[in-house]
């Protein structure tokens, strides 16, 4: 099973060793031996473990030169010493030069198994410390997705369905529309939701820094390597790992992403050794991945691999009833004062209108910057800006062969209130008509009059 705990039980006496596996591989434990310490060192070259048990008197190279080896080459192990009444004093030295913890022989196997799960949890609980030094996570950050919209349902359904399974997610959108908030809820709603949720973008950092930033390094496998450094890929394990703008990825690692999908194998910059993670990967671009792989760009078999099961997520622009909830959210969330500001019905009117290019993280920025900037409590169509005050989509017009006279002249009045403020005696004299005809065409259109 891929998650079991990996350990490393190193002891010269064969016979023991060969018990210790037995019982510890029956408690559900993944087990590989070593006789001596160079050989346990020959077996970390190759491979990794999370928590390694050592006996401290061995001939050759001793346990505390061993410790010393092991730490200098995974720092995040942790280990375990195994030690005689007579040796005590080094097990103490032992712990001083980073081993978790010992234990005297014979040692009960329900005394050890509980200092192994101690120690492993420790081990998880360090990975996730580096996870929130160097990026964000979602743990305490998931802001929730928000939406009464007809057109999210398939997609709140979708994500349901996927979050109860380990399969690859490919969510598609234009940029702002929310696609780490779907990754995040993905990894809520699943089983792997007390483990970490670690998200990167791809398109932010150069190619060799994003290949050790997701795959970690060994000490000098390059200038400015001063120490090994986990990857995203092992701060991520057992959770899951988001990788935004997945379009954005090299060739050279895209295949070193197939190869993490198919087998779980991944290597540090550097390092020979393979260390194996259960990592789920869930990857959101705003690009067209079938026409890149036509023209060479993306691997066809990574594109597969990543595209079991696609959601994509519509522009805020079809999803226009979604915006006075979002708004009322966002006005919340960026509050400056102890009272809460708002829209006017006519503000909230134009920015329905308004297409909003940049989707939510436009609509958020905005609704935080006109807070900053507003002196009034009720954020008036006045307070917001020409390119939203007075939009309108023509080319909805242009393409709907059945708008009636009727729906042209209501947008014409709207964008003339917009324009003149809602100075209604002055949006009459500019369409010619009377003050009374105005206010009766604002009632029969249900245009609000406070519009302005």
């Amino acid at each position: 099973m891929k998650n079991k705990i990996k350990l490393l039980f190193v002891d010269d006496d064969k016979t023991f060793s060969k018990v210790m596996k037995k019982e510890l591989t029956r408690m559900g434990y993944s087990v590989a031996c070593a006789d001596c310490g160079e050989a346990a060192i020959d077996v970390l070259r190759k491979r990794s473990f999370e928590v390694i048990i050592l006996d401290i008197k061995m001939p050759g190279m001793g346990g505390l030169n061993t410790l010393k080896s092991v730490k200098g080459m995974d720092p995040e192990v942790e280990v375990i010493m195994l030690t005689g009444r007579a040796t005590i004093e080094s097990a103490v030295e032992s712990m001083k030069m980073g081993a978790y913890d010992y234990l005297t022989k014979p040692c009960r196997l329900n005394e050890l198994d509980i200092l192994l799960k101690k120690a492993y949890e420790k081990r998880q609980i360090s990975k996730e410390n580096i996870s929130l030094k160097r990026l964000t996570t979602s743990k305490g950050q998931n802001k929730g997705m928000i939406s009464q919209s007809d057109k999210m349902k398939p997609v709140f359904n979708l994500i349901n369905k996927v979050a109860v399974t380990d399969s690859t997610v490919l969510i598609q959108g234009e940029s702002g529309t929310g696609k780490e908030l779907v990754a995040q809820d993905i990894h809520q709603k699943g089983k792997r939701n007390k483990y970490s949720f670690v998200a990167v973008n791809c398109a932010a950092l150069q190619e060799t820094l994003l290949e050790s930033e997701l795959f970690g390094h060994v000490k000098g496998a390059f200038t400015g390597a001063h120490e090994t450094r986990l990857g995203l890929f092992e701060v991520a394990d057992k959770g899951t790992l988001f990788l935004d703008e997945v379009g954005e990825l090299p060739i050279n690692i895209q295949a070193k992403l197939l190869r993490v999908l198919e087998s779980g194998e991944i290597r540090r910059l550097g390092d020979s050794k393979v260390i194996f993670v259960d990592t789920r990967i869930v990857t959101a671009t705003n690009k067209d991945l079938a026409s890149m792989v036509k023209k060479g760009s993306f691997r066809e078999d990574l594109f597969f691999r990543i595209n079991i099961v696609r959601i994509s997520l519509p522009p805020l622009r079809d999803r226009k009833d979604d915006i006075p909830l979002l708004v009322q959210h966002f006005l919340k969330t960026h509050r400056t004062g102890p009272t809460v500001k708002k829209f006017c019905p006519g503000a909230l009117e134009c920015m329905k209108r308004y297409s909003w290019p940049g989707n939510i993280r436009e609509l958020e920025n905005f609704v935080e910057n006109i807070i900053i900037i507003s002196d009034n409590e009720e954020i008036g169509v006045s307070d917001l800006p020409e390119e939203i005050r007075g939009y309108v989509d023509t080319d909805d017009y242009v393409r709907n062969a059945d708008v009636s006279l009727s729906g042209l002249e209501k947008q014409h009045i709207i964008n003339t209130l917009a324009k003149m403020n809602g100075n209604k005696t002055r949006v009459a004299d500019t369409l010619g008509i009377s003050i009374k005809t105005l206010y009766n065409k604002l009632k029969s259109y249900n245009i609000p009059y406070d519009l302005r």
